[in-house]
């Protein structure tokens, strides 16, 4: 088989047809008509005892058929906590792992916590019913502070501390330090931020023929298989949980949440389907949310300039509890992207993770990608300015060289390929350096600070390294291709479909992608992490080289050829002596003819043999007024290393909507709570989101440099622009502020913050 790699095909996306034309099916548009409405009581305080709650009222009260609490949930058997992972301390001691209830018991933990939930024939009757409920609550302490110590909130967890954990070379570090001509230090905060995807949770259940169904709007459907049938005990093959359209989910709906075991359960317990939906205000108070750390970062140079040592302090949040995730897998991350592409000798990372009384668990859990760049590229720039050295020419004199490839950073990781200064030489001319001075002069004359930012990030792409991908010929003449992740709007059924039709000669109309379904895919992996190309393009390769191994002895007997001579070729069988010139397609209507319906039906899981690790440079260009402290991005400019692109087009889509994100974060989101832990950003109003004023156009390029660590040389890209984002822009607001005596400045950039930076520093 004749691999086609490289051509890059890009065009419409096909689902946005039905996304514009108000066709999507999402999950609140296709529950049952019949469906009873779920609502949940949530706390109102951020800490305390629930000394009694009385809901005999909201049971009587009109068009109610339910009301539970954690002790009906015990009494049906459902007793169990949610999951949680729990990391191994520095000291080895085991990390705290206190339970999660599924409906508060004995005590709240923070402010929107589930108490109760409310099954009604229609959504009004169960919020009615559900302000009959009533309870007391006996207020304790919260803790709020990003500090260990405080009020406790578990007493599995003495001083609130979740975790104390560490990596890298501790002693190797110390030396580097003893013996540096320089070193560098900075404390970076990194801002709590609410995800806010466009589509908020929800979820509804349905059970039949003594089978659970739940349709949630998640980023893949067998994690949530299994641990709905570990709780509700039942038989996996009794579950089925499909994911319909979803719009957005970015990590945070990648998790179970106690939501969707309670509307699986009243659905059972009440033999009618049950739906639930979050407002956008109960999305802000319980979804997962996301970074709120805060690390203390320390670089060591030689008298050349070039690093010898790296050292990070990071205190993370939580939140009320842990994840079903692992927590050291995002520490651990933070660990292997700390060294960034730089060539850094000796690298070691702390990270200790505090319970607070603020929203549920952290959905980063306090470390990942975005913050590991981040810290290392803010540090790295006041290095520069410290070390009296262009910023540019610091980051060139420590990169990885594309020699030195493969490259093991002290933390464990492999880098496969680099060349990271051509990356920063195409972003250099692309953003027109060379006329900087000028543009800030001219800013400078309309009494205006201009700054020009520099982040260079390295990630790599997570989640599990195996998937898998089926193809089948239905009767109609179609061709379906079942994979194994999950759209969240990134367009993934137009780069499978473009995929497979590029690569084994099929009329791309024909084929249909079929996703989110436990029923009809036996396994994969979802979506996460920037996984979902790499690895399920990988898996389609490898399925079409079954299909055609499967195919070359029935062809050859019918077109009366030896099998060795039988090749494939640009969509087609060929082979000398024989004008029949067969596609899939056709192979599949002679196949079923001759009742080979074995033929019909091909799959293949293929398992990466490492990570690839998308890189790149961003630059960011700001003017701040400095009577008002606004600042505007005025040009940002990408260049990316994402390896063997497959659609160029949604790839550069992709980059886009992560600078946003990141933009996001650095100009204007943060999340606040008040001293009693009340979440003061609990709608719109008071939550600011990113505008279409607030974005620049992002100039965006590439400079592939081909991925070993898969058939296709690829690298995720998912994540790339907000890995990026934040750092640039932090940079590039500093570089503006510079010159009025300011030497920190931590996001969010707002008006009020940026000008009282000024003032203090005048």
């Amino acid at each position: 088989m004749e691999r086609t790699f490289g051509k890059s095909q890009t065009g419409p996306r096909f689902e946005d047809r039905r996304f514009l034309t108000g066709t999507g099916r999402y999950v609140d548009d296709i529950a049952p008509a019949a469906a009873l409405h779920a609502v949940f009581l949530r706390s109102p305080v951020a800490h305390a005892e629930i000394r009694a709650m009385d809901l005999e009222d909201a049971r009587a009260a009109p068009g109610v058929v339910a009301v539970l609490a954690a002790g009906d949930l015990r009494a049906a058997g459902i007793g169990a906590a949610m999951g949680a992972t729990v990391v191994t301390n520095r000291d080895g001691s085991a990390g705290a792992a206190p339970a999660r209830p599924l409906l508060a018991e004995g005590r709240v933990r923070f402010v929107g916590e589930a108490m109760a939930v409310v099954i009604a024939e229609t959504l009004l009757a169960a919020k009615d019913a559900a302000e009959r409920i009533v309870f007391d609550l006996h207020d304790l302490d919260p803790h709020l502070a990003l500090t260990v110590g405080g009020p406790q909130i578990h007493p599995e967890a003495p001083l609130n501390l979740a975790y104390d954990w560490a990596t890298g070379d501790e002693a190797a570090v110390h030396e580097a330090f003893r013996t540096a001509a320089r070193t560098v230090r900075l404390e970076v905060a990194d801002t709590r931020v609410i995800v806010n995807s466009m589509e908020p949770r929800g979820a509804w259940a349905e059970w039949a023929d003594g089978r659970l169904h739940l349709c949630v709007n998640g980023q893949g459907v067998w994690d949530q298989k299994a641990k709905l049938a570990a709780m509700l005990d039942l038989p996996e093959t009794a579950v089925r949980v499909t994911n319909p359209d979803v719009g957005g989910g970015f990590g945070m709906k990648a998790m179970s949440y106690p939501e969707y075991y309670v509307i699986a359960h009243a659905a059972r317990a009440l033999g009618r389907p049950v739906r639930w939906m979050s407002d956008r205000t109960e999305a802000m108070l319980s979804d997962n949310a996301g970074r709120d750390l805060v690390s203390m970062v320390e670089i060591a140079f030689d008298a050349g300039h070039r690093i010898t040592g790296y050292r990070v302090e990071t205190l993370s949040n939580l939140g009320a509890y842990n994840s079903e995730y692992a927590q050291p897998i995002q520490s651990e991350l933070f660990a292997k992207v700390l060294t960034g592409a730089y060539d850094i000798p000796a690298a070691f990372l702390a990270v200790k993770g505090v319970y607070t009384n603020t929203t549920q668990v952290d959905a980063y859990r306090g470390a990942g990608r975005p913050e590991a760049i981040y810290a290392l590229e803010r540090t790295m720039d006041l290095a520069a300015r410290e070390l009296g050295l262009d910023p540019w020419e610091l980051r060139r004199r420590n990169f990885i060289a594309p020699s030195a490839f493969p490259y093991r950073t002290p933390t464990g990781e492999s880098y496969d390929v680099g060349d990271f200064a051509r990356v920063l030489a195409r972003v250099e001319t692309m953003a027109d350096r060379a006329g900087f001075a000028a543009r800030k002069a001219g800013s400078a004359a309309r009494g205006r600070l201009r700054g020009l930012g520099l982040c260079y990030y390295i990630e790599s792409i997570l989640g599990d390294p195996t998937e898998g991908a089926e193809i089948a010929f239905p009767e109609d003449g179609t061709v379906a291709l079942y994979v194994g992740t999950q759209s969240n709007g990134q367009g993934h059924e137009t780069v499978y479909a473009r995929f497979l039709a590029e690569q084994a000669g099929l009329p791309v109309e024909a084929i249909r992608v079929i996703q989110g379904d436990s029923d009809l895919i036996a396994r994969g992996g979802g979506t996460g992490g920037s996984r979902s190309v790499t690895t399920q393009a990988s898996a389609t390769l490898a399925a079409i080289e079954v299909m055609v191994a499967a195919f070359t002895p029935f062809l050859a007997a019918e077109m009366g050829v030896e099998m060795s001579d039988l090749g494939f070729d640009e969509g087609r069988f060929r082979a000398p002596g024989s004008n029949l010139t067969p596609g899939l397609i056709e192979a599949a209507a002679m196949a079923r003819r001759a009742g080979r319906t074995d033929l019909l039906r091909h799959r293949a899981d293929y398992t990466l043999p490492g990570r690839s690790y998308p890189n790149g440079a961003h630059v960011a260009e700001v003017e701040v007024d400095p009577e008002t402290g606004e600042t505007r991005v005025l040009r940002y400019t990408v260049a990316d290393d994402f390896g063997t692109l497959i659609n160029p087009r949604l790839a550069e889509g992709q980059v886009h909507g992560g600078v946003a994100q990141g933009l996001g974060q650095a100009l204007c989101e943060r999340v606040v709570h008040d001293d009693y832990g009340q979440l003061l950003t609990a709608s719109f109003m008071d939550y600011a989101m990113p505008r279409a004023a607030d974005l620049p156009f992002v100039q965006f390029g590439t400079e592939p440099v081909p991925s070993t660590a898969n058939p296709l040389g690829m690298k995720g890209c998912g994540e790339a622009g907000t890995v990026g984002a934040m750092a640039a822009v932090g940079n590039a607001v500093l570089d503006a502020l510079w010159s009025a005596g300011v030497r920190r400045a931590d996001m969010p950039f707002t008006p009020e913050r940026v000008w009282r930076l000024l003032r203090a520093a005048a």
